[in-house]
C-alpha cells in the first residue's frame, strides 16, 4: 500500500513540475507579448506627437494668414460679419412623422407648431 502511495505521488509531482513548466512558458510568452505591444504603444506615441508637432507648425496663424493672402483671388475668403449669422428662429425642423404598426404615417404636428 505504501508503495502504492509513493507512486502516485510521484506522478503527482511530476505532473505537477509538468504543469508549472508549461505555466513558466505561457508566462515568458505573455510577458514578451506585453513588452512588444507596449514598444508598439510607445512607437505609435512616438508617431502622434511628431504628427501633433506637425499639425501645430501647419497651423500657425502667420502662415495661414500668408496662403490666405497668395491664395486670395482663388479662394475668396473674407473676414466674418454679423450680418452672416442667422437666428435660431430662421432654422427650418423637419415635421415628425410617425409609422404605425400597419405601415401607416401620421403626421404629428405642423409647421406653425414648430418655429
Amino acid at each position: 500500500m505504501r508503495s502504492l502511495f509513493y507512486v502516485i505521488s510521484a506522478l503527482a509531482v511530476i505532473g505537477l513540475a509538468y504543469w508549472a513548466y508549461q505555466e513558466n512558458y505561457r508566462t515568458q510568452e505573455a510577458a514578451k507579448n506585453v513588452r512588444r505591444i507596449e514598444r508598439e504603444i510607445a512607437a505609435e506615441r512616438e508617431a502622434l506627437a511628431v504628427l501633433t508637432a506637425e499639425w501645430a507648425y501647419l497651423n500657425r496663424p502667420d502662415r495661414l494668414r500668408e496662403l490666405v493672402e497668395i491664395n486670395f483671388d482663388r479662394l475668396g475668403l473674407l473676414p466674418l460679419q454679423p450680418e452672416q449669422f442667422g437666428i435660431a428662429g430662421q432654422i427650418s425642423f423637419p415635421i415628425p412623422v410617425v409609422k404605425g404598426l400597419d405601415g401607416s404615417v401620421e403626421v404629428s404636428g405642423t409647421l406653425e407648431e414648430y418655429p
